[in-house]
Parts: structure tokens; C-alpha cells; sequence
């Protein structure tokens, strides 16, 4: 895939296959539109788009904070450059809440949501081991990256699969820290809102690993529950990066999902 960059300095992928509508990929905390990989190419078929968020890749964060009304204005510019008038769209982690929130602020635009790997009301633990990482990762060191991979991926998978592991820290070891550290800060600290969650009234799927610590199962449905009309799909043996570890069942599990909101 080859990188464009939009007029506002966003860094992006687009493989145009189709008039049907776009499927558009928002990824999480700290990682790249690379990550997406296993998707756009189960999606060939599809337009697909990746992009960087503020702070992250090629994509450069010029403001001392780093809001979600920033990074909903960011894909609101680049679909519009691009021309969409609605979209499939797809967000992992921090991504998710950021999908979350375009889908409360621009709702007409969407096609179908879909919510992966997302927070929900973290337990006060959960808050406390969220915020002690943050501190971890002011420091900087190599230690934070290998335990974000091992709370990621399996340690099966990770075995068997050594270069996929290092693309992935190599992608953590490129952030800029300054810029990293303000996109985790907004993460970390980020509060639900379920008057906002009330008010999305897209055709929605959530999704999460069975075995993902951070954005749980039970988190999950719970989401659901305060999403109208959502559907929540548990990704049997997957950790966060089940899009990777778990890829043939995300893909179809996505895939009918965007098939069932195709006109």
C-alpha cells in the first residue's frame, strides 16, 4: 500500500476497489494504520481506508493536548477530502473511542459501526493498572513495550510468530514520546459517557478476545447494552490484537457484518 497525505497532514491508505461504501480502519493507542494488515488484505474486494492518528506514524500532533473532538475532526477532514459521503467504520482500543464518539457527532455519515477491543466503565483496579502502566511509559523503557505485547498477543502465538512480534515493537520503539505520552494520557484517563453512547443511532457491532484483560468481555456487553440495538461477538481464544492473532474469524465475523449494512 502506498501512503498519501491529506491537505490537513494525515497520513493515509487507500485501496479503491469499488463503488460500494468505504470500510474505514481506526487503530489504537501507541500503533500504526500498518496494523491493519490482515484486514485490507482480506479486504480486497472493498475500498478500504487506514489511517494515522494525531501523534502516531507519519502523522504529526502539533497541539500540547490532544483531545477526542481533535481526532473525531481529523477522519470528519479526511473523508470529506476524500469525498465519502458514508462509511463503514472499524475502531480498535483508542480508536474505538474515537469511534464511538465520530458516531455520536456524525452519526448520518455511517453506515454501520463497529466497536472492537473497547474500554467500558473500568473498575477502580482496572483504572488503578491503566494509570500505573501510563507511569511506566513515561520511563521510556523497553519493559513497558514487551508487556504491552504480552497482554496483546498469546505467548503461543508470539512463539510461533517472532517477526510479527518485533514489526509490532519496532512500531511502539518509532513513537515520538511527547506525542505518544498525550494520546495515552486522553486513553488512560478517559471517563464513559453514557448519555453519548445513548445518542449513537448507527446499525452497531461490538466486538472483543475472550482473553483480552484490558477491554474485557464483560465490558463489552455491557457497551452493548447501553448502545441501541448493538450486537456484542466474543472472539473465541483472542487476546487485544485478536485482529491479528485471530484474523480469519474477525474477517468474517466484520465481513457479515458489513455485508448485512451494504445497500
Amino acid at each position: 500500500m502506498i501512503s498519501k497525505v491529506d491537505s490537513f497532514g494525515t497520513s493515509y491508505s487507500l485501496e479503491k476497489n469499488n463503488e460500494k461504501t468505504p470500510v474505514v480502519f481506526i487503530h489504537g493507542v501507541g500503533l500504526t494504520k500498518e496494523i491493519w494488515y490482515p484486514q485490507i488484505n482480506f479486504f480486497k474486494s472493498y475500498t478500504t481506508l487506514t489511517y494515522d492518528l494525531l501523534g502516531h506514524g507519519k502523522t504529526p500532533l502539533k497541539n500540547s493536548k490532544v483531545s477526542f473532538e481533535d481526532f473525531s475532526k481529523q477522519l470528519l477532514r479526511l473523508i470529506r477530502e476524500l469525498n465519502f459521503n458514508k462509511i463503514h467504520l472499524v475502531g480498535f482500543s483508542l480508536g474505538a473511542l474515537i469511534a464511538r464518539h465520530f458516531a455520536y457527532k456524525h452519526h448520518s455519515m455511517l453506515k454501520s459501526l463497529i466497536i472492537h477491543g473497547s474500554i467500558y466503565k473500568r473498575s477502580e483496579e482496572q483504572k488503578r493498572i491503566v494509570l500505573n502502566r501510563l507511569e511506566v511509559a513515561k520511563m521510556n523503557k523497553p519493559a513497558s513495550k514487551q508487556s504491552a505485547l504480552k497482554r496483546w498477543l498469546s505467548d503461543e502465538y508470539s512463539k510461533k510468530n517472532p517477526d510479527i512480534c518485533k514489526k509490532i515493537y519496532s512500531i511502539l520503539e518509532k513513537n515520538k514520546r511527547t506525542d505518544f505520552l498525550k494520546c495515552y494520557e486522553l486513553f488512560a484517563n478517559f471517563i464513559d459517557n453514557d448519555s453519548i453512547l445513548k445518542d449513537i443511532y448507527v446499525n452497531t457491532l461490538i466486538t472483543t478476545g475472550e482473553n483480552d484483560v484490558g477491554s474485557t468481555p464483560e465490558m463489552s456487553r455491557n457497551l452493548s447494552k447501553m448502545i441501541q440495538g448493538s450486537n456484542f461477538i466474543e472472539i473465541k481464544n483472542g487476546k487485544h490484537l485478536c485482529s491479528i492473532e485471530c484474523s480469519e474469524d474477525v474477517n468474517i465475523i466484520f465481513k457479515n457484518f458489513i455485508d448485512q449494512n451494504n445497500d
